[in-house]
């Protein structure tokens, strides 16, 4: 199962496809779109690349097409959308990271067969490649041209918000091959994007004639005739490379492009891709995911690792957007999705890319000081959506439910992304022992949010407790609200760990610990000051009641109940409810006290998480892709296994079927983090203890055989095999496991622990 396949062109599927088959490489992204379609949204990202002009905020910026490529058979160019289509397939191979299409078109009672494979290389980051195979069914000539798109914009699917974010600067003939060179209007990036074609006949020989070369506007084009024989197929080979700004000096960039082109076509087509596919399946040795009994659930689960994967960034300076790098969702930007959805993936599978997501962090935390320093308070004030610098880039205008205006406050809200990376700190060093990075970077992180939280919080007299009031929690139906549990609960923890790293840091490094001290303008005095603060805060339960009240008032509000669901197995709307007051019900968005539950696991017993999951579930609307696979977790936790395989499967299908309706615009990133934790954190049951090591308590569904994955615990990497009968640890190292409440050591090699 590792191919997804689109059988029939229907051209209001574009879109959707477009998204499931984008290719990648954490730097670059072209959306897989039809060449041989003008019904598409042709999408070029390069991560980084952001820019405002005159959108409402600053957005990852379209950039040129480069793939646009056109066959004419008797001067009619071959259409998906107006020939005559006999044959066609698209063909996903997520276990090489390529592109397949296949077409039989009909063109004047004429027959040609068009095969193509498109990568984008994980070996040269700044290399893409096409190859199509060409194959008439008869005697006489074709035209091909391969030309760049500069005409592309963001905002597709809101037309009142096109925005072209570049302008053209040089459109240049390469002789042979063409480039495009633009610069961004209010960053000022700039951007070169250069193409070759080669073609040949079967024997080998050159098959391109009579080269032309033009501009069309700005648009550079080539197109060559080719002399075709019936049944005798032509390789044409399309060479691509792009850089910006941001990897090379402006004076150098077009040079560099073009010479990264040559390189690639010196080096051959079959060589990049050679590479490229071997550092893929290598991957896969690292993060697959093998259910054995479930087709469904194992083409999705690698669906949405794959896709993951993808939007891996190399560079520590980008991070990944909750849309992925596959669309312009939520403009591209990083939101707590990172953090809490798609970090455990990368930090148990992929540690190096996890740790270049908290780089990004660390790299924009000049921005967070400004955001504090802006709003009043002390520290770093992580962005609830952030992009290239750390300031705040959340839109102040959107549409409610109903399409009316609304404003949107989780910009000014939406406190708690600080304690979601807090979270991802310390769960990357308990993980990884990394802590070389922690005194480099993570404490001085870990402290400016503890300060900011110092300053955040407000002292209730009267109580004599902390609280901190105007907030929004994970549920976003409920905004102004005072003392949301999630943000009140994460804040204290946040401060306490601040505290431990303070401690932490002055023994393993004192000339560090002096400098954070100076740079942050910190004393003792003041950090043993937020212990008392921290364990203050209030929250609102009360002693003995294992519900909790997800912020103050909400039991208060009216409660609605859940009685219909659509097509997908996803809540209606309740009838005769009014969508514009929402927050006067406890209909939830997406989970808030089940998700602090499931962020800290060890601070919560059995009884309460069973007790709030079933409370909670109920008044769920999953407004959110995040929404199932959290669901799906805790079900499991707590014994509601029908339900949690059901939320699973809402989960590795939300893109694949399309069931929140918006897969044109982009990839669910946090929903495919999200996927893996429901296998792993939910299916397999492991857990990190607060001691830092790892617990188990599997259950699999009655149709699963096994499942197995490998996770890297402490450098090392441990494979884990489970069926009902046994759980199979096979690590290079020797540590202690709990599994279904008993300890275990574990042997370096294969270790077998009986489940019945």
């Amino acid at each position: 199962m590792w191919t997804v396949r689109r059988e029939k062109y229907l051209p209001e599927e574009n879109l959707v496809y477009e998204t499931i088959f984008t290719l990648a490489n954490g730097y670059l992204s072209l959306r897989g779109t039809e060449e041989f379609s003008s019904r598409a949204m042709r999408g070029t990202y390069v991560a980084g690349i952001f820019d405002k002009h005159h959108a409402q905020v600053t957005e990852l910026v379209n950039l040129p097409d480069p793939l646009r490529f056109a066959i004419y058979v008797d001067n009619e160019p071959l259409s998906l959308d107006y020939s005559n289509l006999k044959k066609y397939e698209r063909t996903l191979d997520m276990e090489n990271g390529l592109l397949n299409s296949l077409y039989e078109f009909e063109v004047n009672e004429k027959t040609i067969l068009v095969e193509s494979q498109r990568f984008v290389s994980r070996a040269n980051l700044h290399r893409f490649g096409v190859r199509y195979k060409i194959t008439p069914k008869f005697n006489g000539k074709i035209v091909v041209e391969s030309s760049i798109d500069a005409n592309t914009y963001n905002g597709y699917l809101e037309p009142i918000n096109k925005v072209q974010h570049y302008e053209i600067i040089d459109s240049k003939d390469l002789g042979p091959g063409i480039g495009v060179l633009v610069k961004t209007h209010d960053k000022g990036h700039n951007i070169a994007i250069a193409t070759y074609i080669s073609g040949k006949y079967e024997d080998g020989e050159n098959a391109l004639k009579f080269r032309k070369f033009r501009k069309i506007g700005d648009n550079p084009q080539e197109s060559y005739t080719i002399f075709v024989k019936e049944n005798q197929s032509i390789i044409i080979e399309k060479f691509g490379s792009i850089y910006t700004s941001l990897d090379v000096e402006i004076e150098n960039l077009v040079e560099r492009t073009v010479c990264e082109l040559e390189s690639f076509v010196k080096d051959t087509f079959d060589e990049e891709l050679s590479a490229h596919t071997e550092i893929v399946q290598k991957t896969w040795d690292d993060m697959d995911i093998v259910i054995e009994g479930d087709e469904t659930a194992q083409l999705g689960i690698r669906f949405n690792l794959f896709h993951l994967y993808q939007c891996a960034p190399d560079n520590p300076k980008v991070s990944i957007g909750a849309r992925g790098l596959h669309g312009e969702g939520y403009k591209g930007h990083v939101f707590w999705d990172t953090e809490i959805f798609m970090f455990p993936f990368f930090l148990y599978t992929l540690p190096e890319y996890a740790k270049n997501l908290l780089l990004y962090r660390y790299n924009t935390l000049p921005g967070a000081r400004r955001n504090a320093q802006m709003n009043g308070f002390k520290g770093a004030q992580f962005p609830w959506e952030s992009a290239d610098d750390g300031l705040e880039v959340t839109p102040k205008w959107g549409e409610d439910y109903l399409g009316n205006p609304v404003r949107i406050w989780t910009g000014d809200e939406e406190f708690h992304i600080n304690s979601d990376i807090a979270v991802a700190l310390v769960h990357y060093h308990t993980v990884t022992k990394d802590d070389e990075f922690m005194i480099d970077y993570g404490v001085e992180m870990l402290l400016e949010t503890g300060k900011f939280w110092e300053s955040r919080i407000e002292y209730n007299e009267k109580e004599d407790r902390y609280e901190i009031r105007r907030v929004i929690g994970p549920d976003e139906f409920h905004e102004h609200v005072d003392n949301n549990v999630y943000t009140n609960y994460l804040a204290k923890w946040n401060l306490l760990k601040a505290v431990e790293y303070y401690n932490w840091i002055r023994e393993k490094s004192p000339v560090k610990f002096e400098k954070l001290k100076t740079l942050l303008g910190l004393t003792d005095e003041e950090v043993d000051s937020w212990i008392e603060k921290a364990e203050k805060i209030y929250i609102p339960r009360k002693p003995g009641e294992k519900l909790i009240e997800q912020f103050e008032g909400y039991f208060k509000l009216e409660d609605i109940e859940i009685t219909e669901w659509d097509e997908n197995g996803l809540p209606k709307w309740p009838k005769g409810l009014d969508l514009t007051k929402l927050g006067e019900t406890q209909l939830i968005k997406q989970p808030d006290v089940v998700m602090l539950m499931l962020v800290l696991p060890e601070e919560f017993t059995f009884e309460e998480m069973k007790v709030n999951y079933e409370y909670y579930e109920k008044r769920t609307m999953h407004k959110s892709s995040l929404s199932p696979s959290m669901y799906s977790i805790m079900g499991l936790k707590v014994g509601d296994t029908h339900n949690a395989y059901r939320y699973f499967l809402k989960t590795v299908l939300v893109d694949l079927e399309d069931n929140q309706g918006n897969t044109n615009n982009g990839f669910h990133a946090a929903s495919a983090g999200g996927a893996w934790q429901s296998v792993v954190y939910g299916f397999a049951g492991m857990e990190l203890e607060k001691d830092g090591s790892l617990k188990f308590n599997p259950w699999l569904p009655e149709h699963w055989k096994s499942l197995s994955f490998k996770i890297h615990y402490a450098g090392k990497p441990i494979k884990v095999s489970i069926t009902k009968e046994k759980i199979t640890f096979e690590s290079e190292t020797e540590l202690e496991i709990e599994v279904k409440g008993r300890k275990y050591k574990i042997a370096c090699g294969k270790t077998e622990v009986q489940l019945i």
